[in-house]
C-alpha cells in the first residue's frame, strides 16, 4: 500500500526538524561563570546560553568553585576549588578529574593547543607561574618569569599582568619577550586582566573615583570599582566601561566582553551599540573572576 504523498512530506519534515534541533544542541556555545543560587551560597560554576537559555549547574561540592577555563576544543572546561587545588570537568558537570593539591592554585588556562594547562601559585613572597600538562602531574615553575597575575595564553602568546603592566614570557622557561607598557591597576586590577585573542587590548577591574555624595561608608568614600579597558597597539591610557561590574572575558572573535553585572550577565559589543543582559534567574553572577566562552 502506498503512503499518500502529504504524509511522506510530513515525515520528512520532522524528521529534518528533529535533525535540525540535535544538531544545534550539540553545537551549542555556553558561558560558563561562578555564581551562587538561594539552595547554597558556596560559589558553583554554572552554565548558560549566550541567548539565555538552557541555565544549568556544572559542579557541586562543600567548597567554592572558581576562576573557569575552557579547552581550545570545548570539551573541558578547567577551574580552581578554593582550598583543594585544580580540577577539570565535562560543560555538563560530567568527567571531574583532580589536577593539583595545592589550594592555592589559582587561574588555570590552557595552551592554544589544548597539550598544557599554566596557572600561578604562591612561591615565597610572590605568584609563581606554573605549568603542566593538561591530562595532570608534575607541575613545573616557570623560573625566569617575575611575579604574576592572571595569565592568558593565546596564539599571540603566554602574558602575564606584572607590576602593572603586561609581559610576554617563554612558556618554557618564564623568561621575559615583551613588555607592552599597559596601564594595570597594580593593587586591585592584576587578578581580574583578560587579554584579546590578539594580544591587542585588555580589561581589568579598577578602583574609580567615588560617586558625588557617597557616603555609605561615613565621612571616608567608599572605595568603588570599575572595568576598564585598554587598547594596547594605541598606547593610550585605560578608559571606564562601565562601574562596578565583574571581571570580563572576550569573545573568541574578540569583538565582544562577558561580565557580571547588575546582578546578570552582560555582553557587551566593543565596537560601541547597546549591551545584551543574559537573564541567570535565581543564580547571583559572582565577580572574583571573568566567564568564560565555550570554543565552536
Amino acid at each position: 500500500m502506498k503512503r499518500p504523498l502529504v504524509l511522506v512530506a510530513f515525515v520528512l519534515i520532522a524528521v529534518g526538524i528533529a535533525f535540525r534541533a540535535v544538531g544545534a544542541s550539540a553545537s551549542a556555545n555556553w558561558i560558563v561563570f561562578s555564581g551562587t543560587s538561594p539552595d547554597s551560597a558556596i560559589t558553583q560554576l554554572f552554565r548558560i546560553q549566550s541567548s539565555g537559555e538552557g541555565l544549568q549547574q556544572v559542579t557541586t561540592g562543600s567548597l567554592p568553585a572558581i576562576d573557569p577555563a575552557f579547552s581550545p576544543n570545548g570539551t573541558q572546561v578547567a577551574f580552581a576549588r578554593t582550598g583543594s587545588g585544580l580540577f577539570v570537568v565535562h560543560p555538563d558537570g560530567s568527567g571531574l578529574e583532580r589536577l593539583t593539591n595545592n589550594g592555592r592554585d589559582s587561574f588555570p588556562v590552557w595552551s592554544p593547543d589544548g597539550k598544557r594547562i599554566v596557572f600561578i601559585r604562591p612561591f615565597g613572597k610572590s605568584w609563581g607561574v606554573y605549568v603542566m600538562q593538561s591530562t595532570g602531574g608534575p607541575q613545573r615553575r616557570l623560573s625566569k618569569a617575575p611575579s604574576a597575575g592572571r595569565p592568558s595564553w593565546t596564539k599571540v602568546g603566554l602574558v602575564i599582568p606584572s607590576a602593572g603592566d603586561l609581559v610576554r614570557i617563554d612558556p618554557a622557561t618564564g623568561h621575559v619577550l615583551k613588555y607592552y607598557g599597559a596601564h594595570i591597576d597594580i593593587v586591585w586590577g592584576l587578578n581580574t586582566v583578560s587579554v584579546a585573542p590578539d594580544n591587542s587590548t585588555l580589561t581589568f577591574v579598577g578602583a574609580r573615583n567615588p560617586d558625588p555624595g557617597d557616603k555609605e561608608c561615613g565621612e571616608e568614600a567608599c572605595q568603588r570599582f570599575g572595568l576598564f579597558f585598554e587598547n594596547l597597539r594605541a598606547h593610550a591610557k585605560p578608559r571606564k566601561l562601565t562601574n562596578d561590574a565583574g571581571p570580563a572575558a572576550f569573545s573568541l572573535d574578540g569583538k565582544t566582553l562577558a561580565f557580571a553585572g547588575k546582578n546578570a550577565l552582560v555582553l557587551q559589543p566593543l565596537a560601541g551599540g547597546a549591551s545584551t543582559t543574559v537573564a541567570t534567574g535565581n543564580v547571583l553572577p559572582g565577580l572574583s573572576a571573568p566567564p568564560a566562552w565555550q570554543p565552536r
